[in-house]
């Protein structure tokens, strides 16, 4: 009986690791809905340049740069998108606040409430997006509409493994009340 309950238990493990891998975000469609705001989290190839494309596009009107490193000034900003001088020193906030997926919903938290925004686009990696918005949905709640806009990414195995069992602890840890 023990080993069967172990069987079904890595059988709903297993399709669930396959479910996940095969249904990463998504880019929002060139069509999406405007949003007044931007939250990129840091830590993934192409997410701050996805997030500053789309605030040039005038997808919303400010950005904000969740979990940047502190010692990141505006400057290193300006280097980095070469070109976007006035875009990033009119629309663009470093946040350093975060570390962490679930402190850069609270940190975004703060900063809607700053500027009186409830829509944001939130852009991460396609992989980190689900996760991502499982923490931003239990820290905004429903008050605010959210635009996943996916980076498009190619995860490896252990990447994917990671961000599974991340997001399948955080979910079961919440089931069981931890």
């Amino acid at each position: 009986m023990i080993l069967r309950l172990f069987a079904f238990t890595a059988l709903l493990y297993a399709l669930g690791f396959a479910l996940f891998g095969v249904t990463l975000g998504k880019p929002a469609p060139a069509d999406s809905r405007e949003t007044a705001a931007i939250v990129v989290l840091t830590g993934g190839k192409g997410r701050i340049e996805q997030a500053v494309d789309r605030l040039a596009d005038g997808k919303a009107e400010r950005l904000l740069i969740a979990g940047a490193d502190p010692l990141v000034t505006e400057a290193d900003m300006i280097d980095r998108l070469e070109g976007q001088r006035e875009l990033v020193e009119c629309c663009v906030d470093l946040g350093s606040e975060s570390v962490d997926t679930r402190s850069n919903a609270e940190e975004a938290r703060r900063w809607l409430d700053k500027h009186d925004y409830d829509e944001l686009r939130l852009v991460t990696s396609d992989w980190h997006m689900r996760r991502a918005a499982y923490e931003f949905r239990r820290e905004l709640g429903e008050d605010v509409h959210i635009v996943f806009d996916a980076v498009p990414t190619r995860p490896g195995f252990f990447t994917l493994f990671a961000e599974y069992n991340k997001y399948l602890l955080r979910r079961l840890g919440v089931l069981i009340g931890i």
